[in-house]
């Protein structure tokens, strides 16, 4: 066989999607998976809007387009980002991606060389970690703490680095979120380095505790870049995402673009902004968010009752994560191969970090499920937990 290319020879699959083989068995409670809830998606209005949108616009909706995408989507876009964050974004800087996977790609395809510097929060997000590694860098990490990252190590971590990738808002895989203080001070020491900034905004709109903030970008536009997606709040199945950018970031990633796919489905992008068009938004991401509120509150008191006391759990404001650390010496993966026989599944925290730690971390996914199923797979994983911290056999099931 010929040698594949020196970027792909060494990527590994995705250790999610590798999880999620193992939850496709019905008899498995998942906290694996980043899934919105079935239950959140707009079945009708959706259906109503794809009608709509063959019957008055089928053969422009099925035809090529503008690798820049929909034009009235992306107005729509602008326009919000306007109206509810005040923040300086026009139409022609926002790029329809397919899914915001994609955007984290071309990102990487136009800022980095092989060899360049790469920061991540630790832990971060594992798409990225994906994403970029494909394209071989260097990487260092910045801690994080419970408001933000740790400022001192950001100030030397982007000394010299090509790129600073953050989850600003209930971040992926820990649930925290950037204060607003955290987000002046980051956006001030970027700005006196000459390095891109990343900013992945997925989450945003799901708050449901707290404060509502705008991204650091709106503070430091210049060599940034955020990132946006309808997956969360419309439907993952359309893979609808966006960058925001200026310029010639703006040129060089519709070069990328133009490269990759030409441009994302045109049907998809009219059906969602029918969508949009004709329905109440906000009440939409308003009826997610008090969904995913009252279930990261039924993971929250599940895991008071039953999980041991030496275990500590993040407390989001919002989105669809908890960051569990257990004590030191526990191994998390260790863990997962008992509880995948008790019929639960979690991710292990060391696939979120570059530097080989974190082996005593997981991520647990609420919003995927139900209040009682959330208690009898937390119940169940803390009998695992028991098991491993005492070194004992094999957790058995409920």
């Amino acid at each position: 066989m010929p040698q594949f290319a020196d970027r792909v020879a060494k990527a590994q699959r995705s250790f999610i999607r590798e999880i999620l083989k193992v939850t496709a068995d019905p008899s498995v409670i998942s906290f694996a998976g980043g899934l919105p809830n079935p239950a959140s998606f707009p079945v009708p209005e959706i259906a109503a809007a794809a009608s709509k949108v063959l019957y008055e616009s089928g053969p422009s909706a099925l035809q090529y387009s503008t690798t820049e995408g929909y034009k009235p989507l992306r107005e729509w876009i602008a326009r919000r980002y306007q109206e509810k964050k005040g923040m300086d974004v026009n139409p022609e800087d926002i790029l329809i991606t397919t899914g915001s996977q994609q955007a984290l790609d071309l990102v990487a395809k136009v800022a980095v060389n092989a060899g360049d510097t790469v920061v991540m929060e630790k832990p971060g997000y594992l798409g990225a970690i994906q994403a970029f590694t494909i394209f071989r860098p260097q990487w260092r990490s910045v801690p994080l703490e419970n408001d933000g990252p740790d400022l001192a190590a950001l100030e030397q971590a982007v000394q010299g680095a090509k790129l600073f990738y953050a989850v600003t808002s209930f971040q992926n895989p820990s649930g925290l979120s950037y204060s607003e203080e955290k987000r002046a001070k980051v956006a001030e020491i970027l700005s006196r380095h000459k390095i891109f900034f990343l900013e992945d905004d997925p989450y945003g709109e799901l708050r449901f505790k707290g404060q509502a903030l705008p991204p650091v970008y709106k503070q430091r536009p210049e060599n940034s870049m955020l990132l946006g997606t309808f997956s969360k709040v419309a439907a993952p199945g359309f893979r609808l995402g966006w960058i925001v950018a200026k310029g010639e970031i703006m040129n060089r990633l519709v070069i990328a673009k133009q490269a990759a796919d030409l441009h994302t489905g045109s049907l998809d992008q009219m059906i969602v902004h029918q969508f949009l068009a004709d329905n109440d938004f906000e009440a939409h991401v308003a009826r997610i968010s008090k969904l995913y509120g009252d279930q990261c509150r039924a993971m929250q008191a599940a895991i008071a009752k039953h999980f041991p006391k030496n275990v500590h759990v993040t407390e989001p404001e919002g989105g669809m994560f908890l960051w569990v650390t257990l004590p030191e010496g526990v191994s998390a993966t260790e863990l997962l191969k008992r509880s995948v026989e008790c019929k639960v599944a979690f991710v292990p925290g060391a696939a979120f970090f570059v530097d080989g730690t974190g082996e005593n971390t997981l991520r647990l996914n609420y919003s995927n499920a139900d209040a009682a199923t959330i208690e009898e797979g937390i119940k169940r994983l803390a009998a695992c937990m028991e098991g491993c911290m005492a070194g004992g056999a094999a957790c058995a099931g409920s």
